[in-house]
C-alpha cells in the first residue's frame, strides 16, 4: 500500500515478564534468530511498500538503545517520563502523521513473512485488526460475526478519522477506541492465514518459542557465545557462556562467563 499510509512499530515496552533478560536490554532488541524482534517488525512494515519517510518507532524503556538501532531506517518518538500505550503513542505521533492512515505493528510479536493479508482490499475507512483464533486456556479479545472466539495479533490498519482525536496520554487502543467499535459491529476483523504463525514475545516460554520456529527446532547460539557443554532447544544469547559441566534444555542463556542468567522456557 502506498499514498496516505504512514507505519508505527510499537517499541515502547518495559517486559516486566522477560526479566531479567530485559534488566539491561529492551524486549524489542531481545535475539530473534539472529536478527532481533524490532528488525522483524521494521521488516514486515517495509514489505507493504511504505515510504520510509513514514515509518515510525516509538521508546521509552532504554530509548537510547532501540534509537541506535532504528538508525535512519524510521522516525522515533520517544516517550517520557512515562510510557503512553499504544492509543497514546499514536496521541502523541498526531502531528508527524499529518492526515495520514496508519498501519500498525507490535515490535514484541514474532510474525514472519507480510502483511499483505490485513492490507490487501482495504477500503480506508474502517478499522481493520488483523486476528487468529484464541489459544486454549487463554482469555479471547474479540469474536467474529459468526461466533468464533479470536486473539489480536499485534497488527492493524486506522484511518485517520479513527486517529486523529487520541491524545498524548496513557491509554490503550482497546479502551479508547476498540472496544465501543466492537460493540457497534464496526470494527473489520481479518484472520490471519491458517499456515502462519504469531507469536507473543511476552514470557520466556513464547519468546523461546518464537526462536525455536524460526530455527526449525534448533538451539540458536548468538554471535560469540561460547558453548562447552551441551545445549538443547536453548537461546545463547551474544557474548554469553555454557560452562563445559552444564546440560541446557528449553532455556534462554544471557549474561556473561561471570554473571551468567538462565531463565527457563
Amino acid at each position: 500500500m502506498t499514498g496516505s499510509l504512514a507505519a508505527v512499530a510499537l517499541a515502547a515496552g518495559r517486559g516486566e515478564r522477560m526479566r531479567p533478560l530485559t534488566d539491561t536490554v529492551p524486549k524489542v532488541l531481545m535475539p530473534l534468530g539472529h536478527t532481533t524482534l524490532l528488525d522483524l517488525a521494521l521488516d514486515r512494515l517495509a514489505g507493504e511498500a511504505v515510504a520510509p519517510d513514514w515509518v515510525a518507532v516509538n521508546a521509552h524503556y532504554l530509548a537510547d538503545q532501540v534509537r541506535a538501532r532504528v538508525g535512519n531506517r524510521a522516525t522515533v518518538s520517544r516517550e517520557r517520563p512515562e510510557a503512553l500505550g499504544t492509543a497514546g503513542a499514536l496521541g502523541r505521533l498526531r502531528p508527524w502523521l499529518d492526515g495520514r492512515d496508519v498501519l500498525l505493528t507490535n515490535a514484541d510479536v514474532y510474525q514472519p513473512g507480510d502483511l499483505s493479508r490485513l492490507t490487501e482490499g482495504w477500503d480506508g475507512e474502517r478499522c481493520r485488526l488483523l486476528v487468529a483464533d484464541a489459544l486454549p486456556g487463554r482469555r479471547a479479545d474479540f469474536r467474529t460475526s459468526d461466533g468464533a472466539q479470536v486473539r489480536y495479533v499485534g497488527s492493524c490498519l486506522l484511518p485517520w478519522s479513527a486517529v486523529h482525536e487520541l491524545e498524548a496520554l496513557p491509554s490503550g487502543l482497546y479502551e479508547v477506541l476498540w472496544r465501543d467499535l466492537d460493540a457497534a459491529g464496526r470494527l473489520d476483523l481479518v484472520r490471519l492465514d491458517p499456515s502462519s504463525v504469531s507469536i507473543d514475545c511476552g514470557t520466556p516460554a513464547d519468546y523461546l518459542a518464537a526462536n525455536l520456529h524460526a530455527s526449525g527446532g534448533h538451539s540458536v547460539v548468538g554471535e560469540g557465545a561460547v558453548v562447552q557443554g551441551s545445549v538443547d532447544r536453548c537461546v545463547v544469547w551474544p557474548g554469553a557462556w555454557v560452562g563445559p559441566d552444564e546440560q541446557l534444555r528449553d532455556v534462554v542463556r544471557a549474561g556473561t562467563r561471570e554473571q551468567p542468567i538462565t531463565v527457563a522456557g
